[in-house]
């Protein structure tokens, strides 16, 4: 294991690692400790007990948080006509066809998230290669391939966050900054676990929802009691 820095380790004498915490209590210690000279995520990262291998535990989707997190998303959008209209209209940054499907493919990402019209995912379709691993093809799923782009720019740049359970099963997300109120950062948290609660897999056995931590971009993780957020 890495060799943890001297602000860390400090960080982590006052984080009991035998307790599970409320998560307003939770919250509150992550906002405490964090003492980077920057503006920090606060992250959650929840167990989730589902076999991903398998095509009906898959869990993933997207949440609008209604305090969103912090970040302002670049948000590029494949449509053409009237839709391409009504993507800049709603605050697109980048808005196109064919000419992304060029820049992108040469190497440009200067964008966060990626939405498209069903017509134009043959297109998009052929970046499938270099967005997948990053994490940015648009997918039904988390409703950035769709016709309504006006609800969709929208809604991410309100605070729209994509999540997924990864192989081991967990699932991470941003739910603000460490400069958010308490209040903020706890309605957020359980928005997010509450939607993570109602998409269970009706295939998933045993314990759903193993364990949660909430932390700061540089903090250790501080463990929250389930029970703490339904």
């Amino acid at each position: 294991m890495a060799k943890r820095g001297k602000k860390y380790q400090e960080q982590a004498k006052a984080v009991d690692r035998s307790k599970t915490y409320d998560v307003e209590e939770a919250v509150s210690l992550v906002k405490k400790i964090a003492s980077a000279g920057f503006d920090e995520s606060v992250d959650v990262a929840v167990r989730l007990g589902v076999d991903t291998r398998k095509n009906d535990q898959q869990v993933r989707g997207a949440v609008v948080l209604p305090n969103g997190t912090g970040k302002t998303q670049r948000v590029l959008v494949f449509a053409k006509g009237d839709k391409a209209k009504e993507a800049e209209a709603a605050g697109a940054d980048y808005v196109g066809e064919a000419e992304y499907v060029e820049k992108i493919s040469g190497g440009w990402f200067d964008f966060d998230v990626v939405v498209a019209t069903p017509d134009m995912m043959a297109q998009v379709g052929r970046l499938g290669r270099v967005l997948g691993p990053k994490g940015l093809m648009p997918n039904p799923k988390t409703g950035t391939v769709t016709f309504d782009v006006e609800k969709a720019v929208k809604e991410i740049k309100a605070g729209k966050v994509e999540y997924r359970a990864q192989k081991d099963g967990n699932v991470h997300v941003p739910i603000g900054k460490v400069s958010f109120d308490e209040e903020k950062l706890v309605e957020n948290f359980k928005v997010l676990v509450e939607t993570l609660i109602k998409v269970k897999p009706a295939a998933a056995k045993g314990t759903y929802m193993k364990n949660i931590a909430v932390s700061s971009t540089m903090g250790p993780g501080v463990k929250v009691a389930v029970a703490s957020v339904k």
